[in-house]
């Protein structure tokens, strides 16, 4: 079936303002009221007054009038379409402060409604946010019945006209002229009007009202474009407080992390850098940039890797908020893992040289690479970033090579290093060099008597045999 549940942040302008919960917060809109927090409201400011009489109510205690910002609103609405997009990914923002998700198509992924609602709920509250909840059949219908109580709002097993009876017309807002039509009438909640025939609202209210009442009982299509996650990814945490020691941000950044990682999965994208702002509480900003030598997903590892700089740290000031940015996104890359025994794996060497990097710095772990070089002297060397992948013949080289061949002796029509040699591999031929210092050599693996193997040539112009590399 279809069902949509519509999340309605009342505070939503408030919000995405508050910095603290230490005093008493207003945010005006042309000069009036429109939110307050709970200082103010344990002060008897309301919705609707005027800033002079927040200021008599409140007398000598701290205050903080702040003037609306739709901007910040839909930034933290756009933030909220990320997060719900890992619960449905059927979901649209309405109005200015709703998010219409559509989750009859998710209630088998989570058994039930009351395991998919207690989601929401759990990653509301680690966001710091409270919302309305409402389940309809349209999405109109849940947006109207957020405003009923919280019985109605969500007994989706009653009747829908009896569910949106004793809503009063005034929600109506985007319709003034037919509403004040109506209530000239004698009517003033939806109930009244729904007991009357359609044919006459519409005569007397227009066909954009029966539209829309027609969208509210499903009676018409309602179609909103689903949300479309960004290209890139940004979030942010306020802690309501000033924030000392490095310690105290480590919740905060795990929230993150894992918001970041549950986008990466739902949009099936992977990261190697992130980069952190600290926001002072003088409003200055401090960036901290941590990079992985492979992209992934796993906000284990990322938070290992910011606890490493996180050490470093010394805050100059206290931190009263947290920026999390990734721009930098591409698309995932399957793992390979043991099925049977996870458990049993080692630390994924990308995962060492992460930790390494980020405590001794980048250009401190070199790793050995190869190029498209002949002469095996010229074609392994270490670098800082991660080595191309050589060619086929790569495999049947050994990374470790002497400083310079050294000779071999002959015995009896055997080579001898060590011990004797047996020629189990080769040959292989390598001529170069011919505009310098020609050099044509054959190739060959050979094992010794304790088994190790050994890389061997034979120079041809000098007709010797040389010891070149080990095989690890």
């Amino acid at each position: 079936m279809t069902l949509w549940l519509c999340l309605r942040f009342h505070l939503l302008p408030l919000k995405c303002l508050e910095r603290t919960e230490e005093r008493a917060v207003v945010v005006l809109e042309k000069q009036r009221v429109l939110r307050v927090n709970d200082c103010a409201a344990a002060a008897g400011v309301r919705e609707g007054m005027k800033p002079a009489t927040v200021r008599a109510l409140l007398g000598e205690e701290p205050l903080q009038l702040l003037e609306r910002d739709t901007a910040a609103e839909e930034r933290c609405l756009q933030q909220l379409c990320c997060w719900a997009y890992s619960i449905s990914p059927s979901l649209h923002s309405w109005q200015s402060d709703c998010l219409q998700l559509e989750i009859g198509s998710c209630l088998a992924l989570y058994r039930g409604l009351p395991p998919l609602l207690d989601e929401v709920r759990s990653g509301l509250a680690a966001r710091g946010f409270n919302a309305c909840f409402a389940l309809g059949p349209t999405p109109k219908a849940a947006w109207l019945l957020s405003f009923a109580e919280d019985e109605q709002a969500l007994a989706i097993e009653q009747p829908l006209e009896l569910r949106l009876a004793a809503l009063p017309l005034t929600l109506l807002q985007a319709h003034t002229g037919p509403v004040d039509s109506l209530r000239r009438a004698g009517l003033h909640t939806l109930g009244d009007i729904l007991a009357l025939p359609q044919a006459a609202i519409g005569r007397r209210c227009g066909k954009t009202f029966i539209h829309f009442l027609r969208q509210v009982l499903g009676q018409q299509e309602d179609i909103h474009p689903d949300y479309q996650p960004p290209s890139n990814f940004s979030d942010e945490y306020w802690f309501g407080y000033e924030v000392k020691a490095n310690d105290e941000l480590q919740p905060a950044i795990q929230l993150l992390l894992q918001s970041l990682c549950k986008f990466l999965r739902n949009t099936q994208l992977q990261t190697a850098e992130i980069v952190w702002q600290l926001i002072g509480i003088d409003h200055s900003l401090r960036k901290m940039r941590v990079r992985s030598t492979s992209s992934h997903s796993d906000w284990q590892s990322w938070f290992s890797l910011t606890r490493i700089h996180l050490d470093r740290l010394e805050l100059a000031t206290g931190v009263e908020g947290i920026a999390l940015e990734c721009v930098e996104l591409r698309g995932g890359q399957l793992e390979n893992i043991d099925l049977f025994n996870p458990r049993k794996q080692k630390e994924p060497l990308a995962s060492l040289l992460d930790r390494l990097r980020s405590r001794l710095g980048l250009q401190a772990v070199e790793q050995v690479g190869c190029r498209d070089e002949h002469l095996p002297e010229h074609a392994l060397h270490t670098c800082s970033e991660r080595p191309a992948g050589g060619s086929a013949n790569s495999l049947q080289r050994p990374f470790w090579l002497m400083a310079q061949p050294q000779q071999l002796s002959c015995r009896r029509n055997h080579l001898h290093w060590q011990g004797e040699l047996d020629l189990v591999y080769g040959p292989e031929r390598i001529e170069d060099n011919w505009w310098q210092q020609p050099v044509s050599r054959d190739y060959y693996i050979a094992r010794g008597d304790q088994g190790q193997h050994y890389w061997v040539f034979r120079d041809r112009l000098e007709q010797a045999w040389y010891m070149h590399g080990i095989f690890a």
